[in-house]
């Protein structure tokens, strides 16, 4: 999927490989043009406005593709976002946990606030609070996956003596990336590098963090 050049660049990630569920190299075609299809409808015409009979038309599908993958415009916008996320929001490896969740958060925000998948992400959010069975399936889907990929930093870390292993990562993690959701969410202040960054030093002088060569020292005794 297609995402905010600014995100993009700014994490500057390796373009992530396809879908390759269907054997079918014209039918997998379909299918993505219809998932772009829709992201960049959504920005364009807001969530209202997007139709099954709008994405079709701009992904060049009959209408009837369409409805050979999804049933509704809603789930069509689930599966789009979803790729993009776990295209874009898997936490880099530095070997040193600072930098990870530094660029971490940092893409977490761009994602969130200037890419099409983060007003997709949005709508979704939207629509969510008046329909139970989808807000179970945008947390099943989404919050729950990314909760697990916000934790690799901080479980690399553990293995490398970075951090205790007894250490509550549910609520650090909430300490985290909680704060950057609220403002996208809630007060829609600014999310930049500076109050990534804030909340990253504030973790490592709460947590106690060690350093990664005394980490290593001490793993070689």
């Amino acid at each position: 999927m297609e995402q905010g050049s600014t995100a993009a660049t700014a994490a500057g990630p390796e373009p992530a490989a396809r879908h390759h569920g269907n054997r079918h190299g014209r039918s997998e075609q379909a299918r993505q043009a219809v998932l772009e299809a829709a992201d960049g409808l959504l920005v364009e015409k807001g969530f209202t406005g997007v139709t099954i009979e709008g994405i079709a038309t701009r992904a060049g599908v009959a209408k009837q593709t369409v409805y050979r993958w999804w049933k509704t415009k809603t789930d069509i916008l689930l599966d789009a976002f979803l790729q993009d996320a776990a295209e874009a929001l898997t936490p880099p490896d530095h070997g040193d946990l600072a930098p990870d969740l530094r660029a971490h958060l940092r893409q977490l925000a761009l994602f969130l606030t200037r890419s099409d998948a983060g007003a997709v992400f949005r709508a979704l959010i939207g629509h969510a609070q008046h329909d139970p069975a989808f807000a179970a399936a945008l947390r099943s889907g989404y919050l729950d996956e990314q909760r697990r990929r916000d934790r690799l930093p901080l479980e690399r870390a553990v293995q490398r003596g970075q951090l205790a292993a007894g250490l509550d990562m549910a609520a650090e993690i909430d300490q985290l990336v909680g704060p950057v959701y609220h403002r996208v969410l809630v007060t829609a202040e600014p999310v930049d590098q500076a109050f990534t960054d804030r909340l990253v030093e504030a973790f490592l002088h709460r947590a106690d963090v060690t350093d990664v060569a005394d980490a290593g020292e001490m793993g070689s005794r």
